[in-house]
């Protein structure tokens, strides 16, 4: 007979350990590691989000001397000028916002109805980025150049076309300024929505199809609640786009405090009322809980829409 093998020693309970403590080890390590890329991150949103969020609060309910005050606060509720101004820039805000989104919202369809490959939608996509970034004095030197008093056009339509009554002065109204904004808000619309409309499938279409549905059927019962949640979010974003634009509207209205944020900047640089510093910031605190509203309200919708857009 053979003998039987003698039983293997039990591994100690530090040698058992020792893997699985190294795996952990260096588990928190690369958590610790991807946690630490971050802080370029933190630092930038801190520096430029968070710090002067709290220095505008914090001013808006303090005297230039440092003293708790709420009437800053109370000037923003109870001024004329303040109030007008908050008015036009939300109706100019909404008007924009719906303009872009249906011109926009077209043009993406358009572009969603070629070639996914071709040229020709490359290129709408790639000056559709470049003009959703064509704002500021540059888009308003565009403007005057083209229709202001000696713009292109104008001298155009005056000298060419013998129609010497042609007044340019409705770029210089509310008009004029929403068709500026606008500009701007069809191609940040395209560059929004055109990924939401690339998500539907075909297959929807054909099984809509199969079970004897119509064009308008598919749209009314598929299409349209899909991207729904992706349209208003987009609105949305055009909407706080708008509203927070200041470079255009101080380029073409360089003489007024027509909109909110001209408003601020009239308070904080004012040589003849001095001293409303302060009063600029509560104007600013609240253009930052409206946007803040409005951003939260998108990015709930954002998450609704996102499971259509995989």
């Amino acid at each position: 007979m053979t003998e039987a093998p003698a039983s293997m020693p039990a591994p100690s309970a530090s040698a058992a350990a020792g893997p699985a403590s190294r795996g952990a080890g260096a588990s928190r390590f690369k958590g610790a590691r991807n946690y630490l890329a971050l802080v370029p991150f933190h630092a930038y949103v801190g520096l430029f989000l968070v710090l002067p969020t709290l220095i505008v609060a914090i001013g808006a309910f303090s005297t230039l001397d440092g003293q708790p005050t709420l009437e800053n606060v109370v000037a923003m509720f109870t001024t004329q000028a303040f109030i007008a101004s908050f008015i036009k820039s939300l109706q100019l805000a909404v008007i924009t916002a719906l303009l872009g989104a249906a011109f926009g919202g077209l043009l993406a369809w358009a572009v969603l109805r070629g070639d996914p490959n071709g040229m020709l939608r490359q290129l709408v996509v790639a000056a559709s980025g470049v003009l959703a970034q064509f704002g500021g004095v540059m888009l308003a030197f565009a403007f005057l150049a083209t229709f202001g008093f000696n713009g292109l056009v104008t001298m155009f339509i005056q000298n060419e076309l013998g129609m010497k009554d042609f007044d340019p002065q409705w770029l210089y109204s509310m008009a004029g300024l929403a068709v500026v904004y606008t500009y701007f808000q069809i191609p940040l619309m395209l560059i929004v929505f055109l990924p939401s409309l690339d998500g539907l499938r075909q297959e929807w279409y054909d099984a809509s199809s199969s079970l004897g549905g119509s064009a308008w059927s598919f749209w009314r019962h598929v299409g349209g609640p899909i991207l729904a949640p992706s349209f208003l979010g987009a609105l949305l974003l055009l909407f706080t786009n708008a509203f927070s634009a200041y470079a255009t509207v101080q380029a073409l209205f360089s003489q007024g405090c027509v909109l909110i944020t001209q408003q601020i900047a009239c308070q904080m640089q004012s040589e003849v009322v001095i001293g409303q510093a302060n009063v600029g910031k509560a104007l600013a605190l609240g253009m930052i809980l409206i946007v803040s509203a409005v951003m939260a309200v998108y990015a709930w919708i954002q998450r609704r829409a996102s499971r259509w857009v995989k």
